[in-house]
């Protein structure tokens, strides 16, 4: 196995899957792994051959959040460095980093996923899940509030009482129950996790490239808006954007379309 914290496979297709590879400490985020990370996802988004990311863990877990072994080493206000854990923490940021990745990014959550390693899930466009995924918010529990968007991300994809409910207990969510809270778009055995979301990734490759960047961004523009701010934003961006297609474009991207779900037919 590599000694990298972070692995890189980069597909001929155009995506890359990106693994947090610190099995033996549950992929615990280090200094060391929280820097490599953002810098990985700031390189891929410099590469013009790299449109889709699927994030994932090696060994059993996906992330057991900050290590806080090495943040009780430094302390929360006496990092050897001069700054504090808690500014480490922000300065090397990975869900930062996921957030100015154009593309969409996969979540393929392969096991635990626990506080910061949580919102290292939320901060991803789709989550696919293994039967042995589960997700906890143990911040009250440890005495650290959210800093990467935790509280205010989890409430809007499953609610506020039930995001209250996971908060203020710090019990896990199990990978059944996170699908029927439609936290994950898709429950599946372990050993089809990675190839979902290659042929996800695929799928989403599929559509016109710049599409899939201007899309998501309006799609994520508008839902940070309140609902009649989102409408304004999709109005006037339809009518910069749709004024250039041509009739002649339109028609034969219909006939592709036709074609791709005669082809999806056909192998269900």
């Amino acid at each position: 196995m590599s000694d990298a914290v972070v692995t890189i496979e980069i597909a001929a297709e155009g995506y890359a899957v990106v693994t947090l590879n610190r099995p033996r400490a549950m992929n615990a985020l280090s200094r060391e792994l929280r820097r490599e990370l953002a810098q990985t996802i700031d390189r891929l988004e410099a590469d013009p051959q790299v449109r889709v990311i699927i994030l994932t863990g090696a060994g059993k877990a996906f992330c057991a959040g900050l290590d806080l072994k090495e943040l009780g080493e430094q302390g929360l206000r006496n990092a050897p460095t001069g700054q504090s854990a808690q500014e480490a923490v922000q300065l090397d940021d990975p869900v930062r980093s996921i957030g100015r990745f154009s593309g969409p990014v996969i979540g393929a959550i392969n096991g635990a996923a626990i506080t910061g390693g949580f919102e290292l899930a939320l901060a991803c466009d789709v989550l696919l899940a293994s039967e042995q995924a589960k997700f906890a918010d143990t911040h009250a529990r440890v005495g650290v509030m959210p800093g990467w968007g935790l509280s205010q991300k989890l409430s809007r994809m499953v609610g506020i009482s039930r995001a209250k409910e996971l908060s203020l207990t710090g019990n896990f969510l199990f990978a059944q129950q996170a699908l029927d809270w439609g936290l994950v778009n898709r429950v599946v055995p372990a050993e089809a996790l990675l190839p979902q979301a290659r042929a996800l990734a695929c799928d989403m490759l599929s559509v016109l490239p710049h599409m899939l960047v201007a899309y998501k961004r309006l799609i994520d523009d508008g839902y940070a808006a309140t609902f009649g701010e989102g409408l304004a934003i999709e109005k006037s961006r339809a009518e910069a954007a749709n004024g250039g297609v041509r009739a002649e474009d339109i028609e034969a991207r219909r006939e592709a379309i036709r074609q791709r779900a005669h082809q999806q037919a056909t192998t269900r």
